[in-house]
């Protein structure tokens, strides 16, 4: 059973050579059949492969396949090998069902663009690159599909070429991500040197054995792969690519932002969990940027216009919960809200890629408005997705998954107040912009109409996703509501349990504050955005506003920063003498190329005469010899 293992990201791989190869020579109906179903296959299977797990579980707590030997040179030894167990496992099933919802919904959306068989490819080969992430056995496998995704990111982000802007934010991606990468590399060295090994089980056993915790290179090591954490996730201080990136196609937002690319460092830095226990300063630096990255992304999510970047900056958010989480030592938490997460980020994207096509390509929320009655079925979902954004108290999945986070980050013995303020304040936010978008859009004076109603290929996935960001949060309860621990149940085989500080405040006590905190925010949206909408207008004409509305300028802070004295030095180094001299030896080649054409002039009596001088000089030379 365990080739069905290695099947799963075989199958969009093979989707996407075939879709390559043979993408312009077959019919629409057959590319949306391959480019989905074979997604879709995958998603059968993650389940048949779970329920074996689950009710067989394997010697040693995973299933391993390896299908051939990779490298084998100089010590270092990688081979094909993908392992499942309780953590890829989650990774997988989100990765799949998440990414087959959306292969299907664009088989619709994507109808009448000319380039649907290479969008299929691209996509197929977006989730195998992320499947092999997840369920590579060594690092140098692992990170083959961690590149596997930044190849695909910029190849869908920049998917309609012909917009320059597109370009540009796919380039733009592609570089910042390699900030991260370039770490990332540098400490797959690091742990390769020092502990002779890349075998991520065999790294994290001798880690724990040669080095002490806070050993100076298991620093370094988790501060590398940090680094690369932070480029793929994200994160401060390399998260200005992300919300550049909705120049893509809407599915392909949906997929980067809730199955696949942003959530690869969160699985980095659980899967090296045993480097970052031993760096206690690197473990504290995630916290701490997850708890800032919530905050920035939260205020600039609340002045943005188009929908999509609204959506863009609270996916930077709510990845920093994740990282908040995984900073305190909270590690099944930050993972239960990255399974949540993906449920109601990709229904949020599709819904709000609906209400864009609807109204032919227009993303200004502030230009929308009356659409609950005219797309009733997108608003429903479209709600569901934002009140378990916004954790709507007892009844959505996104209050379960957040409030674990937020009681950790006070209780857990690696929390503090400040973490779990940030994340009170950062809830708030996020309840507050995520209605302020449902209030824009959906209530008030209907200022565009549709052009026709969403099918059905596209309202499926909406309406499964909308049940499961209700229902997937009744998987993991707290105490004060019948302690059910299914999920953090089942991480427990494979991540450390969080350890707790006994406080004078019951869990019960903080549920219900951010309960108020949640409902506090909506009810301020409703009344600044849909009652009393002069208040928000006069906050938009502020400085401040702008200020967020720029994402803190961190865009022209770099560019004074790296992008000016760049090109400054480029345009002084541009005339050195490195490049006189392969100035000159490209003029003597043009010299010399020039002179060789003037035997090509089309006359056939001078190349005789050209044939009748060589056999003479041959032949003299003959004679001579």
């Amino acid at each position: 059973m365990a080739i069905l293992l290695a099947l799963i990201p075989i199958l969009p791989l093979a989707g996407f050579l075939f879709l390559s190869i043979m993408g312009g020579r077959i019919p629409r109906r057959m590319i949306a059949f391959i480019g989905a179903g074979l997604i879709g296959m995958a998603a059968m299977l993650t389940p048949i492969m779970g329920l074996i797990f689950l009710v067989s579980p394997p010697p040693g707590g995973a299933i391993a396949v390896t299908l051939w030997e990779w490298i084998s040179t100089g010590g270092l030894t990688a081979a094909i090998t993908f392992r499942l167990d309780a953590l890829s496992l989650v990774f997988i099933f989100v990765i799949t069902l998440v990414g087959f919802l959306i292969h299907l919904y664009s088989v619709e959306f994507m109808a009448d663009d000319e380039g649907y068989a290479r969008f299929f490819a691209y996509m197929n080969l977006f989730v195998s690159s992320m499947l092999i992430l997840v369920l590579a056995d060594n690092l140098l496998l692992l990170y083959l599909g961690w590149e596997g995704v930044g190849l695909c990111s910029y190849l869908l982000i920049g998917f309609w070429y012909k917009e320059p802007a597109n370009g540009y934010a796919a380039r733009k991606a592609f570089i910042i991500t390699r900030i991260g990468d370039t770490a990332m590399i540098i400490g797959l060295f690091l742990l390769f040197i020092h502990l002779n090994t890349l075998n991520i089980q065999e790294l994290m056993q001798q880690a724990a054995v040669k080095w002490g915790q806070g050993s100076s290179l298991a620093t370094w090591a988790a501060l590398l792969l940090l680094g690369g954490a932070l480029g793929k996730s994200a994160q401060l201080p390399l998260q200005t690519w992300l919300p550049d990136a909705m120049a893509g196609p809407s599915p392909v937002s949906a997929l980067i932002h809730a199955a696949t690319m942003v959530t690869a460092g969160v699985y980095l830095i659980a899967r090296t969990h045993v480097l970052f226990a031993l760096a206690p300063a690197v473990q504290l630096a995630v916290a701490t940027i997850g708890a800032l990255t919530l905050l920035l992304a939260g205020f600039s999510a609340l002045t943005q216009h188009d929908l999509k970047r609204v959506l863009a900056y609270s996916t930077i958010s709510q990845i920093g919960y994740m990282f908040l989480a995984l900073g305190v030592g909270a590690w099944s938490a930050g993972i239960f809200h990255f399974m949540v997460h993906a449920f109601f980020k990709a229904l949020l994207f599709l819904a709000g890629g609906a209400v864009i096509l609807v109204l032919n390509e227009e993303h200004d929320i502030f230009k929308m408005g009356g659409l609950r009655k005219k797309l009733p079925v997108v608003f429903w979902t479209f709600l569901i997705g934002s009140a378990s954004l916004a954790a709507l108290p007892l009844i959505t999945a996104g209050f379960y998954s957040k409030d674990q986070i937020l009681w950790f980050a006070w209780s857990a013995n690696k929390g503090n107040p400040w973490l779990w303020a940030a994340g009170l304040t950062g809830a708030f936010l996020t309840s507050l912009y995520t209605f302020r978008l449902v209030f824009l859009v959906f209530f008030g004076e209907s200022k565009i109409q549709p052009t026709h109603q969403p099918g059905r290929l596209m309202v499926i996935p909406m309406v499964i996703l909308a049940a499961f960001s209700l229902l997937a949060g009744f998987i993991e309860l707290p105490g004060s509501m019948g302690h059910i621990r299914l999920f953090s149940g089942l991480l427990d085989t494979i991540l450390p349990t969080v350890n707790m500080i006994h406080g004078n405040l019951p869990e019960v006590f903080f549920q219900v504050l951010s309960a108020v905190v949640s409902l506090t925010g909506i009810y301020l949206a409703y009344l600044v955005y849909l009652k009393k909408p002069a208040l928000g207008d006069s906050f938009n004409k502020t400085r401040l506003s702008n200020f967020f509305y720029q994402g803190w300028d961190f865009d022209r802070l770099y560019d004074i920063l790296f992008v000016k004295p760049l090109v400054w030095l480029a345009e002084i180094d541009k005339n050195d003498f490195i490049d006189i001299f392969n100035s000159a030896i490209a003029r003597i080649t043009l010299w010399f190329s020039s002179l060789l054409s003037l035997t090509q002039n089309g006359k056939l009596r001078w190349y005789v005469m050209g044939f009748a001088i060589g056999i003479v000089f041959i032949l003299t030379i003959l004679m001579n010899l």
